[in-house]
């Protein structure tokens, strides 16, 4: 028997709760993950943007396939599918903090870290990390003591803003928006060194995939300071047939990784704490070309990440005519690119080994 995160954001807990609790979800490309669940393995749950543990599941049966909506009324997600038999299963109040002593100080990747770190964050990035049998073991011993103790850890203000959202219409759906409250240190810069040291390990871990690679004019000779590509790698001209318009647009997004004549992955690397302006250029972009099929990605340090994710959740870039923005651009921290690029085993991996990386606007 093994222990797997499963995530929950507040929308889908309550889905979850208010479903029966019998079926647990998965996006289409976790298929490889799902298909390794057996029977007897338990998810522990947990709740992010307030994160919390608050349940344990156990795997009934190998998974499934089905379109029909269970945990949204209509376009759900989640279409893969694991019956399940709640363990445990919490009230938000009722949950467990990951940042209690008695949590923090026991889990291997938490333990001896500040409570306001961020490297502890990649295991509760996305569903289906397997977890340590102790770290597993843990949570679930604090869990079925938190039913009979049922101790209450009061929501604060900042988690119940966190919870809290909107939704608005679409031709064919409602979208969930955020409209994000003013930072003022939105013009603050952040380390330019550091963005653009970022900004080459992207290139250096596309060009090891095999990819071409397109960095903007304007960035080329501070990018080549930290990576030094191999011939033919670094594009001199976008090998792309669209309107100027948008070949402007394209041109000027900080990293490109190109697979022949066509755009495989597209990122902006925040340069300052105004995050604004790249996502901007996301959305021209899906604006100026609904039909393209492109990964988008927001590379910031983690602790903007709220950030990142509410400006994406936007009323103004959910009503596109391709779909909602969160659809299509996810956020990927600072630490994720580092881990990513230090993995040995690039050159035998493909660009969706970022699936692993990224967080989308819509799960958390």
């Amino acid at each position: 028997m093994n222990y797997y995160t499963d995530l929950f954001s507040p929308e889908t807990y309550q889905a979850f709760s208010n479903s029966g609790k019998s079926i647990s979800g998965f996006r289409k490309h976790q298929k490889n993950l799902v298909s390794n669940l057996k029977i007897g393995d338990q998810l522990i749950c947990y709740v992010t943007r307030i994160s919390r543990w608050v349940g344990i599941l156990e795997v009934m049966e190998k998974y499934f396939e089905d379109d029909t909506p269970i945990f949204f009324s209509e376009n759900d997600p989640f279409v893969l599918r694991v019956k399940v038999k709640p363990i445990v299963w919490l009230q938000l109040d009722k949950s467990l903090p990951i940042h209690q002593d008695f949590i923090w100080d026991n889990l291997s990747f938490t333990r001896g870290l500040a409570k306001n770190s961020t490297y502890w964050t990649g295991m509760v990035r996305n569903s289906l990390k397997k977890l340590d049998a102790n770290d597993g073991q843990l949570i679930k011993d604090v869990l079925i003591k938190q039913i009979s103790a049922s101790k209450t850890f009061e929501l604060t203000e900042d988690d119940l803003k966190k919870i809290k959202r909107t939704t608005v219409r679409t031709q064919d759906k409602e979208v969930e928006v955020v409209v994000p409250e003013d930072d003022e240190k939105e013009d603050v810069e952040l380390e330019v060194p550091e963005s653009t040291i970022i900004q080459s390990l992207i290139a250096e871990i596309g060009e090891r995939m095999g990819l071409k690679i397109w960095i903007p004019t304007r960035d080329k000779s501070r990018v080549m300071h930290h990576w030094d590509p191999e011939e033919n790698t670094l594009l001199e001209h976008l090998p792309l047939n669209y309107d100027d318009t948008t070949l402007k647009t394209i041109e000027n997004i900080d990293v490109i990784w190109i697979r022949g004549r066509s755009i495989v992955r597209a990122f902006e690397v925040e340069h300052t704490t105004s995050i604004y302006s790249g996502i901007l250029r996301m959305a021209d972009l899906m604006a100026l070309q609904p039909n393209l099929n492109i990964k988008a990605h927001i590379v910031a340090p983690n602790e903007r990440k709220d950030k990142v994710l509410d400006e994406i959740r936007r009323p103004v870039f959910s009503l596109l005519e391709k779909g909602p923005l969160s659809e299509s651009c996810s956020f990927i921290s600072y630490d994720s690119i580092r881990e990513l690029s230090e993995d040995s085993k690039l050159e035998h991996m493909r660009d969706t080994v970022l699936e692993n990386y990224e967080e989308l606007a819509e799960e958390i």
